[in-house]
């Protein structure tokens, strides 16, 4: 089951979306708030696995809910609200989706099954890492190859999907295509076979988003999918360049040349 919260200031709008959601049957709807301050007492108490939230309430918005949410795990959010000029702020805060009121029964379905998608996703690398540990800890020479070569289930957490705002459009990027990314300040240039977006964002805070194991800085200033490298050439002092699919070639210098040994 989905266990669910529903905030909304109005009441009838959080009846509205209760009849909606009945339709549902691993929809299990644990609490309704009906302000900011009543959502971050039941988010922490009872540990949702899904919140729909509205955005426009008096004294602590919906913003403010995930903001106070900020020292534990947060639940997966979908912004329900009249107000479309939110729209990007909501991707920006990594929600699951953005409905308008009146909710659309086609809409919310679609939102439903992305938020399964994200939970199954979750769910699956827990439990693979529950049994990698106790394999390790009760008979650490029985633990299968495949699960002891297993992924840090911790990286569910990272992006799979990044939201970009870029002369007046949200693009939502797929991360597996991204080629490279260049700092300048505190903007990301970042490129894909396609195109090149602009991301206001610190490199620093954009590398905790990524996979480590596939996007790596090779440069102060350079971050790169490493799926995409197709050659390496060495250079002078210890540094080399790598090839990207694009023909692009990245310098790497000395101080990260520990990322090129695992092409060698």
């Amino acid at each position: 089951m989905i266990r669910t919260i529903l905030v909304d200031d109005e009441r009838l709008a959080i009846q509205g979306l209760e009849v909606r959601l009945a339709g549902f049957d691993d929809i299990e709807i644990v609490d309704r708030c009906v302000n900011g301050r009543e959502a971050i007492r039941s988010i922490k108490t009872l540990k949702p696995d899904l919140v729909f939230l509205d955005i426009q309430m008096p004294g602590f918005d919906g913003f403010s809910v995930l903001s106070g949410l900020a020292e534990v795990e947060p639940p997966l959010v979908v912004f329900v609200t009249a107000y479309g000029e939110h729209a990007l702020k909501a991707f920006e805060a990594h929600a699951v989706d953005y409905l308008m009121k009146p909710v659309d029964e086609d809409r919310l379905a679609a939102t439903i099954e992305r938020v399964r998608t994200r939970l199954a996703e979750k769910r699956s690398c827990e439990e693979r890492g529950r049994l990698q540990e106790i394999l390790a800890d009760v008979a650490p020479d029985a633990l299968p190859q495949d699960l002891a070569a297993a992924p840090d289930p911790a990286a569910s957490r990272f992006e799979k999907i990044i939201n970009i705002k870029d002369r007046g459009q949200i693009f939502r990027v797929e991360v597996d295509d991204i080629e490279r990314i260049d700092a300048a300040g505190d903007y990301m240039c970042i490129y894909t076979a396609a195109q090149t977006l602009i991301l206001r964002e610190t490199m620093k805070d954009l590398e905790k988003r990524l996979d480590p194991r596939r996007f790596q800085r090779v440069h102060r200033s350079t971050i790169v999918n490493l799926d995409n490298v197709k050659s390496v050439k060495p250079h002078t002092n210890g540094e080399c360049f790598l090839v990207l699919g694009s023909g692009t070639q990245i310098k790497v210098s000395r101080s990260y040349r520990d990322v090129v040994a695992r092409f060698l």
